[in-house]
């Protein structure tokens, strides 16, 4: 059985300012014809199937024209909320959509029993997981015990009997601890929303969404497929993939990254704005990507942005890399506030005011006050 594994598709987002919705059109173009060529039984797709709660008209649009060409196609689909997605506003019409073999799992309403495929081999059982958040377990069952990411997770799959003699899959949407990050994804507060790798045993595959760069965390087969397009310029050396899963006999799981061609690519160039400018570099360089300049100059180039943009029209972000930029700190790659978690912040202004690093209680105190505040927790 073949299972065609993506995640973080995010329909909708703006880079820098700029509108991802034709490149994302032409990557679930690439992304269809994959799954029509390799004759694929399932496409799992792993969460955050927008990039905002209420996505723009055209996103929802997208999407409804990638899953009708799906279920023309006789493609199943098995797909779960993510953490940017709103679930309530996903949920609308589900039975409908599980007619045609659209199954969305959007809201958690406790466990559910998991759909079933066959092939030669037997039962292939897919159990979803849509993102998960202590208040939810709670809301649903107040008397359960959950206070962190973790207990959550631990109690929702410890709701479900799995049937270790048959093929199990989980599709899930949370930051699993060991995993690496990228700027474009949702950070959280003090890495509170990790969960261990270990509550994930009773599956043979487990289709994680969250994390935007392909990898597998803790063993083969726990698995983010990753975003199919790169979302920020801390992804600029991944290779975009999805993941091909092949299930056979009972224990036997084999995954194929399927590389992805992007429409046009994001990446860095750097140089001084005479080289940059040459007719002989940028002819040898693809100038309709959408690029991140680093100018080498020691003086700033007067009007640098726009005059770069009559060469490269997709010109995202300009920075400068010289003596000045690194005395005063000002260097290229250095994170904005706003990637920054809470308690980081909150320890940088700590220590600007008291010229001294805060004590591990002191720490421990004000990471109690954020959860309290971002989850609800007591």
């Amino acid at each position: 059985m073949k299972l065609l594994h993506l995640s973080d598709l995010h329909l909708g987002k703006r880079v820098n300012a700029f509108s991802m919705l034709e490149d994302q059109r032409y990557i679930l173009e690439e992304i269809l014809s994959l799954a029509v060529d390799r004759r694929v039984d399932g496409v799992l797709l792993a969460g955050d199937l927008y990039d905002k709660p209420v996505p723009p008209a055209e996103a929802v649009t997208l999407l409804d024209q990638f899953l009708t060409r799906l279920a023309r196609a006789g493609i199943p689909v098995f797909a779960i909320s993510g953490n940017h997605d709103s679930p309530e506003r996903l949920n609308f019409a589900v039975r409908l959509l599980a007619g045609e073999e659209i199954h969305l799992t959007a809201l958690y309403q406790g466990p559910q029993p998991p759909a079933i495929l066959r092939d030669e081999h037997g039962e292939v059982a897919l159990y979803a997981l849509p993102y998960l958040k202590p208040a939810l377990v709670r809301h649903w069952d107040p008397e359960a015990a959950v206070s962190t990411y973790e207990e959550a997770v631990a109690w929702a799959i410890g709701q479900w009997t799995v049937d270790q003699t048959r093929r199990n899959v989980l599709l899930a949407h949370q930051f699993v601890t060991g995993g690496v990050t990228c700027e474009s994804e949702e950070r959280s507060v003090g890495g509170l929303d990790q969960v261990s790798a270990g509550l994930f045993a009773p599956f043979d595959y487990v289709a994680l969404g969250h994390l935007h760069g392909p990898q597998s965390v803790g063993r083969p087969t726990l698995r983010y497929s990753g975003s199919p397009l790169k979302y920020s310029f801390s992804e600029c050396g991944q290779e975009k993939s999805v993941t091909l899963v092949t299930l056979g006999a009972k224990g036997a799981v084999d995954l194929e990254a399927i590389p992805l061609h992007p429409r046009r690519d994001l990446r860095e160039i750097r140089g001084n704005y005479e080289t940059l400018t040459a007719r002989s570099f940028y002819q040898g360089t693809c100038r309709e990507d959408y690029l991140h300049v680093i100018l080498t100059d020691e003086e700033d180039v007067p009007e640098a942005m726009g005059k770069l943009r009559a060469i490269y029209p997709n010109l995202m972000k300009l920075s400068y890399d010289n003596r000045r930029t690194q005395a005063t700190g000002e260097v290229t790659g250095a994170e904005r506030p706003e990637e920054r978690s809470p308690l980081e912040l909150f320890q940088d202004f700590y220590q600007l005011q008291n010229n001294q690093p805060m004590s591990q209680d002191q720490e421990a105190l004000v990471r109690r006050c954020i959860q309290t505040i971002w989850e609800g927790t007591p």
